[in-house]
C-alpha cells in the first residue's frame, strides 16, 4: 500500500464521520452516541442474539454488555435467556425501544436526503453508485480466510451447504456415496489443509487441499456462500490453497469440476490452470485441470 492510498482512506474516514454526525454525543439529536443508536438499530423489531450482535458489529463482550445496560437503563431494551439454553441471551426492543427505533429510522432517511439534496441528479447517482462500490469493497476486505479443523461444526456446516448446492445444480443430482470418498483427516497437515472463509465471524465459504503423492496436490471442496459471492473470495481461497500446497512440497496441483459449474471453470482458466485428461474416476467430473506451482 502506498502512502497516498493510506492518506486517502484516512481523509475519507474523517469526511464520513463528520458528515454523518458520528462525532456528536447525541447522534441524530436523540440523546445517545452513535454506538448505542447503531446497536438499537441492529437489534431491530425482531430482536437479536448477543452472539450475532457481537459478530455483526465487531464488538467485544464487555463493550456490548455496557451498551446494552445503558439501553436497558433507559427502558429501550430487554435482555433475556433463550428457552432451553441458559448460555444464550437475546436482546429485544421494548415498546419504548420500538418507538425509538422508528424515530431513528425516519431521521436516518432525513440525513440521507440532506446529503443528496444539494447535488444535481447526475451527481446523486454518482455518489450512490460510489457508496455501493465502497460498501462492496469494504465487505470484501472484511472477509478472513484461515486454516481450521475439517471435522469442526463450522466446517461440516459448510460442507453440508456445498453438497446441497451441488445436488441442485448438477443435472444428474449429487449423491455423496457415489463420489470419491475423502475423509476430513486427509485435510490435516502434513497431509493437507482445510480453509474456512468468514464474513463477520460467520462461515462464508470453504476449500481444501490434500497431497496425492510427494509432489502432487489436489484442491477439493471449493465453495462460497451466496452472500459472499462477487467479493473475490474464491480467487483468494484458490491462491491460499496453492500456497499451502507449495508448503507441503507440491510442484503440481490438480482439481476437477462439473460442467454445470461454469464460473469455477472460468476462475481456474484465468488463474493458469490447463485442462488435462482425467486423473481420477469421479463420476461427477466433466473437466480436469492441472497447474504447475
Amino acid at each position: 500500500m502506498s502512502k497516498s492510498q493510506v492518506d486517502q482512506i484516512r481523509s475519507f474516514n474523517r469526511t464520513v464521520t463528520r458528515r454523518i454526525g458520528a462525532l456528536e454525543d447525541s447522534y441524530l439529536r436523540r440523546g445517545r452516541p452513535l454506538g448505542e443508536a447503531r446497536l438499537l438499530f441492529e437489534i431491530g423489531p425482531e430482536g437479536a442474539g448477543l452472539g450475532a450482535l457481537r459478530s455483526q458489529l465487531g464488538l467485544d463482550s464487555g463493550y456490548l454488555s455496557r451498551m446494552l445496560r445503558s439501553l436497558e437503563t433507559h427502558g429501550l431494551v430487554s435482555v433475556d435467556k433463550l428457552d432451553g439454553d441458559a448460555r444464550s441471551r437475546h436482546a429485544t426492543l421494548t415498546e419504548k425501544g420500538r418507538a425509538e427505533h422508528a424515530a431513528y429510522d425516519a431521521l436516518s432517511d432525513d440525513l440521507a436526503n440532506s446529503i443528496l439534496e444539494p447535488l444535481s441528479p447526475a451527481a446523486q447517482d454518482r455518489l450512490v453508485a460510489a457508496m455501493a462500490e465502497v460498501e462492496r469493497l469494504l465487505t470484501a476486505a472484511a472477509v478472513t480466510i484461515g486454516e481450521e479443523d475439517a471435522n469442526s461444526t463450522d466446517a461440516q456446516q459448510c460442507m453440508a451447504l456445498y453438497v446441497e448446492e451441488l445436488a441442485t445444480r448438477f443435472e444428474e443430482g449429487f449423491d455423496t456415496s457415489k463420489g470419491n470418498s475423502v475423509s476430513g483427516d486427509e485435510f490435516i497437515r502434513p497431509h493437507g489443509s482445510f480453509l474456512i472463509a468468514r464474513l463477520d465471524g460467520n462461515p462464508a465459504g470453504c476449500g481444501a487441499v490434500r497431497m496425492l503423492d510427494a509432489t502432487t496436490a489436489e484442491i477439493k471442496r471449493m465453495w462460497v456462500a451466496p452472500s459472499a459471492r462477487g467479493l473475490g473470495v474464491a480467487g483468494r481461497m484458490l491462491h491460499r490453497l496453492e500456497a499451502i500446497a507449495r508448503e507441503l512440497g507440491a510442484q503440481t496441483v490438480y482439481l476437477d469440476t462439473n460442467r454445470a459449474l461454469r464460473e469455477a471453470q472460468s476462475l481456474y482458466r484465468r488463474d493458469g490452470y490447463a485442462e488435462i485428461k482425467p486423473y481420477n474416476d469421479n463420476p461427477y467430473a466433466d473437466h480436469w485441470f492441472a497447474k504447475r506451482l
